[in-house]
């Protein structure tokens, strides 16, 4: 089984993710043709103990995205695999918010269940997007449910052994839990996913009716999947992903353009200007976002078990950086397809895989909402703050004045 030895750096843990990247990187176009499962990229993953890094120290992992402190070193992480193959970064994405969530919303016995599993080379991930036939949990007795209905957009369907999935109990409450594949029998629509991007995420519908588990599957209480701020907050790893590939689509047009010796042109050299502006902002947007949540609590998150406020600040700064950062990506987007230009844009050049990839990994749901939540909390701040400056302006009127023959009362 996989585990890591206490003292591994972040620059080793990076390293490590630079050459499943790589590797990501030099097959990511026959990942994309075939739009199978990216099995040796993950086959590398495991070797390099990836897999078991989102778990805590005392459970053989790095705590990466579930302890604060180490925040920062998972984005990078997801930055760089992001930029060898967005379908490798949306997977080991899902990976590592399965382990967190559990991590924060399950039992003891459960965690380490489920650590065992993660150390026994076990892919997660979450499955909670749906349709009309959303799935649902229909009470059997003896705190045994059946599952009916299907999950959408199931990235990893048919390897992804641990997924958790979202679901509605008879009073209408979400509830998760994780789901053990190779115990049980589902089906699987491949023929649902006909995207154009992102086809090595094999992010198939999925049937789960008939499947029938007890509640030791079920993680956390209802309705805690949309607790706040670990719901809003977890947006920043896929966008560290997305920036990632924006990253992947300046180098692949920096390449062609040097291929073509159009280094010179000075409408190129602006347009790479731009480009460079927009994935340094991105960066420093989600350097930030790691700062914040470093400084909120030592859990992702905070503490499930204690923490019952929400926490406005830090899930509309998480929105910003998700905002942010699609801009940023679009803005490389633009610059990029000017500059390569039509023959460019086609296979086998990675820049036209990228785009597509990319294109479509951005539109991630509730767009406008995230702006709005961003704009709202702005509005209330200003109010918040022209409150604040007139108190402050009434106590400064209404002052007594110190006589300095008088002894000085404190403060507050």
């Amino acid at each position: 089984m996989h585990t890591f030895p206490l003292s591994i750096s972040s620059s080793e843990l990076l390293a490590r993710g630079t050459e499943v990247a790589r590797f990501s990187a030099e097959n990511a176009a026959e990942i994309d043709r075939t739009g199978s499962f990216p099995e040796e990229e993950f086959a590398q993953i495991i070797s390099a103990g990836l897999i078991v890094a989102p778990l805590a120290r005392s459970l053989g992992g790095l705590g990466l995205g579930f302890e604060s402190q180490n925040i920062a070193d998972l984005l990078r992480l997801l930055r760089i695999l992001g930029k060898g193959n967005l379908s490798v970064g949306r997977l080991y994405e899902g990976h590592v918010n399965g382990l967190q969530l559990i991590q924060t919303f399950a039992t003891p016995d459960q965690i380490e269940h489920f650590a065992h599993d993660a150390r026994g080379q076990k892919i997660f991930g979450v499955w909670n997007a749906e349709a009309g036939d959303g799935l649902k949990f229909q009470p059997l007795g003896h705190r045994r449910y059946e599952l009916t209905g299907s999950k959408t957009f199931c990235s990893g369907a048919g390897h992804v052994q641990r997924p958790l999935v979202g679901g509605s109990l008879p009073d209408g409450q979400h509830q998760l839990c994780v789901v053990p594949m190779e115990q049980v029998k589902t089906r699987i629509d491949s023929s649902w996913w006909t995207a154009t991007g992102m086809r090595g995420s094999v992010s198939f519908k999925v049937d789960f009716s008939g499947v029938v588990l007890d509640d030791a599957w079920f993680i956390g209480n209802p309705n805690d999947y949309h607790r706040e701020p670990w719901l809003t907050l977890g947006v920043v790893r896929f966008a560290a992903v997305q920036l990632g590939g924006a990253e992947g689509l300046v180098a692949s047009t920096r390449n062609f353009l040097r291929k073509l010796a159009r280094t010179t042109d000075p409408y190129q050299i602006a347009r790479l200007g731009q480009m460079a502006l927009a994935v340094e902002s991105g960066r420093l947007w989600l350097e930030s976002a790691a700062e914040k949540a470093r400084a909120f609590a030592p859990i992702f998150g905070g503490d499930a078990a204690a923490t019952k406020h929400r926490s406005p600040e830090l899930t509309v700064y998480a929105n910003m950086v998700r905002t942010a950062i699609e801009q940023a990506a679009m803005e490389v987007m633009k610059n990029a397809e000017r500059s390569l230009g039509t023959r460019g844009l086609l296979a086998p050049e990675p820049a036209e895989r990228i785009i597509r990839d990319l294109r479509l990994y951005l539109r991630q749901p509730c767009f406008d909402a995230a702006l709005a939540a961003v704009g709202t909390y702005t509005l209330g701040q200003e109010s918040e703050n022209q409150e604040s400056e007139v108190r402050s302006q009434e106590l400064q009127n209404t002052r007594v004045p110190v006589r300095f023959d008088e002894p000085r009362r404190q403060q507050f």
